[in-house]
Formats: C-alpha cells, structure tokens, sequence
C-alpha cells in the first residue's frame, strides 16, 4: 500500500498544487460539525469587506469634499490675487490685458470690493460686495451659469444688485425687493464721517452650492461699486469735462458713469487664473517679471487657504489610520478562526502527515484557508464601497428623509451636496492592505499546524 500511495503523494505534496487547494477548499466549506467555526469565518469575512467598504467610502467622500470645495473657491476667487502698490489701480484694463498674454494666464479679472452691513426685511446680517462688469463675470462660469432666478442681461446698465439664496433667506427678500447696504465710511462733514446707507433692487439670486460663499457675497455693476465705495480720483484730470459726483439722486445714467468712471476710477484688485492650479511657483515667477507695467502684489489661493487645506489633508491621514484598523480587527479574526480550524483539524493533519504531506504543504493548506477568507472579503468589500460611493448623495438625501435628519447639514460642512470622487490609486491601497494583512494573519496558525507532531496527534484518536 506504501508503494502505491507514495507517487501519488509525492505529486499532490508539490507547492500549490491541486491537492493542497482541494484540502483548504473543503476546510472552508462548512459541515454540520464544524459549523461554529465556518461561522466564525463568515464573520471574519465579513468584517474583512465592512472594513474595505468604509474605507473606500470614507476616503472617496473626502476627496469629493476636497475636489469641490477646491472648485467652488478657485471656479470664484482666483488662482492669484494682484492688488496695486505705488500707485493706485486706475490703469487696471491695461494692466489685466497685459496679464492675459502671459503664457498660462487662462484669464483676469478686475473687481471693486468692500464690506458692507445689508440689511432686508427686520434682518441684517454682514457682507462681502464685489463690483464687476458684464464682460468679467461671463469669464466667471461658476457665478455666471448659477444665476436661480433673474439674469445677467443689461447687467452693466441696471443698478441692481446679485445676492446667494441663503443670504437671500437670511434677509427675508425676493426678486425685486429692496436691500439697503450700510457703509460706514460715508461723506465727510465737520463733525466726521458719515453712515453711507443706499438702497438696491435685488435682481439676480444666485447658488453657487456653497454656503459659505451663498451667505456672504453680493455683486453690483462695477460703476455703481465704484461710486458707492469712492473709488475715483478727488481731482479731476486737466481738460475732462466730466460732471463732480455728488449722492446718488442726481440724474446721471449709468452710461455716464461708467464713461466717468472709465477715466478717473480705481478697482481694489485683479484675481488671476491659470491653466494648472498646481504650477504656483512658476507662474509667479513669470506675473512677477512686471508683465502689466506696473508693480503688483500677488497672493496665491495655497497660500489664502493653507490651513484649510492642511486640515483636510491631516485629517484624511488620521482618517484612513483609524479606519485601517478595522481591517487589522479582523485579520486578528482570521487568526482566531484559523488557531480554532488548526486544533479542529490536529487528526486530519497527523494522517496527511504519514500519508507522505510536507510541513510546507500543511502551511500553504492553512495559508491558502486563511488568505482565501481575506481575498473573498476584501473584493465584497470593493464592490460594496464603490457602490456605496458612487451613491453617496443619494443615500444620504434618502437617510435624511427617511429619519428626519440632517445628516451632513450644509451650514456645518459648507456643501449643499455630500460629494464622492473615488480615487483608483487609493482603492488600490486599500485593497493591497487588506490582502497583506490577511497573508500576514495566516502564517502564524500555519506554522503552528505545520509543528503538529502526527505520533502524539494520534496517539488519544
């Protein structure tokens, strides 16, 4: 009998072969006597594709949170900001033509800001206004194509104003209605300066999708910003017959003052974009080397919003740390189930042992066992997260709804939408961590199973 079973042990034992996925097939099919320990695998498994799955989930939501908030700040405020020094900003259509000729310069815009008190319906509340003409804000997608109600048309002849819905909501308006803006640095007079209060029609309502940028700007035509911040010289130039602006009340049209304001005015600054976000130190250097004639201070969006964004990549490290353990909890179940599978099995192994089975056979028996339980929750996994990721929006809107909850308020997280961008390098990650983690659970119970003396395994059979 020796004689005839050695080839064929001699065959089976070879590494990886048929024989040894046989063994570790059945071993992972349950049997009515081993079903505690087939449940504990299943369990194992289970916690192998809950651990995959919350990671891709986890990880995807955060870049998506990342990608949009990086879109909705840079789709509105440039990638640099220019502001004047020496002189004031009067040659700024000048200047914002030289730039765009810069190679990498995509497009500039020039603006007129302030801060300012408005004021709607019994509410008040601060906010940011920003004086730009028809032609720039077409450069400006993101705010042009999130007009909800009224339009851009005859923008830069009306004087009226564009506010976000919140702050719409905040102050109680609609289309039409009337918002006063309060400025404290108004007309002097002997006694100080003035308030400055002037009303304006709200005749866009935009929504940009983020909140913060809904509830704090306001948009006007660039001369009536212009005049109401006095952005214009205190004298006039020798030769310009131009009429001295006083209040707002007297008839003068927009037309002129924009004509008015074409030769005598000043903006606050210019935002600059680019064709790539990420080549910030070349493109200085290049809109350093005084391109538009005049010198120029230049901020860029890295440096405006570092510590978000360092934030945000601290936490999405912290993050995937804390989530990784839930894939190290259960490659610790894998080598519970497996030890418990080992003591199971201590007769089956001693008999494949003097049938001619190699200590390196019972490793790669068990090890296959173990790795198998990994490979098969680890892919579940992958294809729940996915799922679950490209879902994302839609489950939480369902979630809310179904239990009347807010789940991921906007007001907290700055979107109005939970967005998920899944990254194939970081679900490649993932999926290399699960794997080595469950290899590396097996080796132990392997070893040990490969130690089984089969003399003192059978000697109590």
């Amino acid at each position: 009998m020796t004689d005839t079973a050695s080839p064929l042990l001699n065959k089976g034992t070879r590494a990886f072969s048929r024989f040894e996925w046989m063994i570790a097939g059945r071993y992972l099919r349950a049997r009515r006597k081993e079903a505690f320990i087939s449940v504990i695998a299943s369990l194992t498994m289970v916690g192998v594709a809950i651990g995959v799955a919350t990671l891709i989930v986890v990880m995807s939501v955060m870049n998506g949170f990342r990608a949009e908030l990086l879109t909705k700040i840079l789709g509105l405020n440039g990638h640099f900001t220019a502001y004047p020094i020496e002189r004031e900003f009067t040659d700024y259509k000048d200047a914002v033509a030289s730039i765009e000729q810069i190679d990498g310069v995509d497009f500039a815009v020039y603006f007129v800001e302030g801060q300012v008190l408005a004021s709607g319906q019994g509410s008040s509340t601060g906010a940011s206004v920003r004086g730009m003409d028809e032609e720039n804000l077409k450069k400006l997608k993101l705010l042009y194509n999130s007009a909800e109600q009224g339009g851009w048309d005859q923008w830069d002849a009306g004087n009226g104003v564009a506010i976000g819905y919140r702050l719409a909501q905040t102050l109680g308006v609609s289309l039409g209605d009337q918002i006063k803006l309060i400025n404290p640095d108004g007309a002097m007079t002997p006694f100080g300066s003035t308030v400055q209060v002037r009303s304006y029609p709200v005749t866009v309502i935009f929504d940009l999708g983020m909140v913060e940028f809904d509830s704090l700007f306001i948009y006007m035509p660039l001369a009536p910003a212009q005049d109401y911040f006095k952005m214009f010289d205190e004298v006039l130039k020798p030769g310009m017959e131009l009429p001295v602006l006083g209040p707002l009340d007297p008839p003068l049209t927009n037309e002129q003052l924009a004509e008015y304001y074409d030769q005598i005015g000043r903006v606050s600054a210019a935002e600059i974009f680019i064709d790539d976000p990420d080549d910030i130190a070349v493109m200085r250097q290049r809109l350093q080397s005084d391109p538009a004639g005049r010198p120029l201070i230049l901020t860029d969006w890295q440096q405006r919003n570092e510590t978000f964004f360092s934030a945000l990549q601290v936490e999405r490290v912290v993050m995937f740390t804390i989530l990784s353990m839930i894939i190290l909890v259960a490659a610790f179940n894998i080598i519970s189930s497996l030890i418990m599978l080992v003591k199971d099995k201590s007769s089956d192994i001693a008999v494949l042992r003097t049938m001619g089975a190699t200590r390196g056979a019972i490793m790669r028996i068990f090890s296959i066992t173990g790795t198998t339980i990994g490979v098969i929750g680890t892919l579940s996994g992958v294809a729940l997260g996915l799922i679950v990721a490209s879902n994302a929006e839609a489950m939480r809107s369902f979630l809310s709804n179904t239990l009347g909850v807010a789940i991921f308020p906007p007001e907290v997280f700055f979107l109005s939408s939970l967005p998920s961008k899944t990254d194939p390098m970081e679900v490649t990650v993932v999926v290399c961590l699960a794997l080595g983690l469950s290899f590396l659970a097996t080796l132990y119970p392997a070893w040990r199973a490969a130690q089984y003396d089969p003399v003192e395994a059978l000697r109590y059979e």
